[in-house]
């Protein structure tokens, strides 16, 4: 019954609502949080945007490298107006915009908020004040689950096995100075729950510190940065550490850009390096080199027939609470360098890269069929070419590599403008069982670049002004073995939506995916080696945005998801919420709240959905079972430096007794959590 009165309450809504665009950015994080079934805790992004939102960019003095920085636009996009502002000269304001091929009026709306056109300024006249009239900025966060869960409970139990035997506190401390674009340095520490603090196994404060020093543009110096950064080359066959979004509505943005070296400064514990790098361009030619030394965490393993221990894996969750995790904590000298050689004319660019890697241990995989071909050993190196072309309408780009000198990845995008209301994007994939890269993120269906065969076709069609359609068809092949498939397996990917946007305050889409893929499944529905059947998850979402007044939106979806095993019935799903935001011009307090139903039949046909969160934070949560969710976020500006903002939040299944497993099982019904941060802007 409940089920139906929800359907029925967002129908009504629907018939009541007029919306506003919702940034694609979403989406595309809830498809990371899917694939990887994890949420990512870079929030370098959101920190970038932020920044030009109270520093914006000047788009008069901006380069290719600066435009990346915007993930929604494309390469197209990018390159037409590079071209337009050398044939026409500076930007008057930002009106002349709408004269920019291939510049519609969405992708306007998107980057305004970020950018103004003004003149432009020379080199010297800014490198004096890079170290004086920058903004100092220090953030401080504390996030604390209310319920105590069996970790917790058994600290004080002396006979108990495994527990927490830190605080309950998620804590998180960051220092930041930037000058625009041109200079930044800052010190980053986070300590999660159950973690000890000053004390025990972490005598020395926080469980984890980061610091880097980044300066852009100082003569022949293009970048250079010290302390921990990320690497972004290619098209990530060899290594991209930098948030890139993979398959989703956005059907344009299928390819990697961001500049190669740049500074971190986020939570994430394992996805970055730690030593120093520089690029240098001089004319046409780019040249960028680092080093990297770091300690990581390894399951460690015990050779007592050889003595020389080795590690099986590489610790990606950066959680050092229980004695089994303390003892795997940095036992891995994880060494690296690389470069890349790359030359850019005009629409053109060819480069060169190389990485290699060296491990104080033995790197050796659990002996599985599935990794036959995973790479075992002490060192790794992977090098090979990318390149980008741009001719009129059309934009080609890819990657090719090799890894150890045995096997090979190559992959390969087409985007083509074929007319003002309609776009197409292709990528094709093929990446042998034994290609592996440490960092590799590419524009696969895996994880990782690694045993893919695969085709990838989108479309983007403007039948009308007020109506967008988008689409793609994703058919790939994994020649080899997987993790719970043991046979080559096939798959296949289709994704529609329509976008229906009346005025300025409406927008409304639809978004129909379903995907087939292998898994292993036996009669009884447990994981074995014996059968491999085709399972398909099929979703249907559709979402509301209605920008009532200057102050207040309101925003509702629905969305179902259906499981299909072919062995048992088919599994259901289903989620609905209804958001309020409060944001009057010119005030001190903003505030949104959630109210959310959500329903399941088990695991398997679980929804991830995207919350709104404090500033440079978001929470993706995977709903299943049976519940209600509800949040709500307070944001005031206590003075015109001092910002504080309070989340509260809280789940209540009505089906279950017990929430979570093993150490983080908690006794109940609820789930509650409490986020507090404060902003100081000196």
């Amino acid at each position: 019954m409940k089920f139906l009165l929800t359907i029925l309450f967002f129908v009504v809504a629907m018939n009541n609502v007029n919306a506003q665009e919702v940034p694609a950015t979403e989406q595309q994080i809830e498809n990371i949080t899917e694939i990887n079934e994890s949420e990512t805790e870079d929030d370098s992004y959101l920190q970038e945007l932020q920044y030009y939102v109270r520093h914006k960019l000047n788009l008069n003095e901006a380069g290719e490298e600066e435009l990346k920085e915007f993930s929604f636009l494309s390469p197209l996009q990018i390159a037409s107006f590079i071209q337009y502002r050398k044939l026409f000269g500076r930007l008057v304001n930002l009106y002349e915009l709408q004269a920019v091929p291939l510049w519609d009026i969405v992708t306007i709306q998107k980057i305004l908020p970020y950018v103004f056109a003004g003149p432009s300024l020379k080199i010297h006249q800014e490198f004096g004040k890079r170290l004086s009239l920058g903004e100092h900025s220090i953030l401080s966060r504390m996030v604390y689950v209310p319920e105590i869960s069996e970790g917790f409970l058994r600290k004080n139990d002396s006979t108990a096995s495994g527990f927490y035997p830190g605080g309950r506190e998620r804590l998180l401390f960051r220092y930041k100075y930037a000058y625009t674009n041109q200079l930044q340095y800052g010190i980053t520490a986070e300590n999660d729950p159950g973690e000890q603090l000053f004390k025990g196994a972490q005598k020395y404060g926080f469980d984890f510190y980061s610091a880097h020093f980044f300066v852009r543009n100082l003569g022949i110096i293009k970048n250079l940065v010290v302390g921990d950064f990320t690497v972004n080359m290619g098209q990530g066959l060899i290594q991209w550490q930098s948030l890139a979004f993979k398959k989703s509505a956005d059907v344009l943005n299928v390819k990697r850009q961001a500049a190669i070296l740049r500074p971190y400064n986020s939570t994430g514990e394992y996805f970055f390096n730690r030593g120093t790098g520089i690029t240098l361009e001089k004319g046409k030619f780019q040249l960028t080199g680092y080093a990297s030394f770091r300690k990581v965490s390894g399951n460690m393993i015990a050779d007592t027939l050889q003595g020389d221990d080795y590690f099986s894996s590489l610790q990606t969750s950066g959680l050092h609470r229980t004695a089994s995790e303390l003892a795997d904590r940095n036992k891995v000298q994880m060494n690296s360098f690389g470069g890349n050689f790359s030359y850019n004319k005009n629409n053109l660019h060819l480069g060169l890269n190389a990485i290699h890697f060296n491990f104080n241990h033995l790197f050796n995989k659990d002996d599985q069929p599935y990794n036959y071909f995973a790479f075992n050993g002490r060192k790794s190196t992977n090098f090979g070419f990318d390149w980008g072309y741009t001719y009129k309408n059309l934009h080609w780009f890819g990657e090719a590599a090799n890894h150890n000198q045995k096997y090979n990845g190559v992959i390969s995008g087409l985007l083509l403008s074929v007319d003002p209301k309609v776009d197409l994007s292709f990528v094709y994939r093929n990446i042998q069982p034994g290609y592996q890269s440490v960092f590799g993120n590419a524009f696969t269906e895996g994880s990782y670049p690694v045993n893919e065969k695969g085709l990838f076709a989108g479309i983007s069609v403007k039948p009308l002004s007020k109506w967008d359609v988008t689409g793609y068809a994703d058919i790939y092949r994994f020649p080899f073995l997987k993790y719970r498939v043991d046979a080559p397996s096939n798959g296949k990917d289709f994704l529609l939506q329509v976008t229906y946007h009346p005025n300025k305050q409406i927008e409304i889409y639809s978004c129909f995916r379903t995907e087939t893929k292998a898994l292993n499944y036996t009669n009884d529905g447990q994981t074995e080696t014996s059968a491999v059947n085709p399972v398909k998850r099929s979703n249907w979402r559709t979402q509301i945005h209605y920008k009532v007044s200057p102050a207040i939106t309101l925003r509702q979806r629905m969305e179902a998801m259906w499981y299909n095993d072919n062995v048992h019935e088919i599994s259901r799903g289903f989620l609905a919420y209804f958001d309020f935001f409060y944001k009057p011009l010119l005030s001190r307090v903003t505030a949104n709240l959630r109210l959310q139903y959500f329903e399941t039949d088990d695991y398997n046909s679980r929804i991830y959905a995207y919350e709104s969160d404090l500033l440079y934070s978001y929470t993706i949560p995977a709903f299943y079972d049976k519940g209600v969710r509800y949040y709500a976020n307070l944001n005031y500006d206590i003075l015109k430096k001092i910002t504080v903002w309070v989340r509260w939040a809280q789940t209540v299944y009505t089906n279950r007794n017990t929430i979570g497993s093993a150490l983080d099982l908690i006794n109940g019904r609820k789930r509650s959590e409490i986020k507090f941060q404060i902003i100081f802007k000196l």
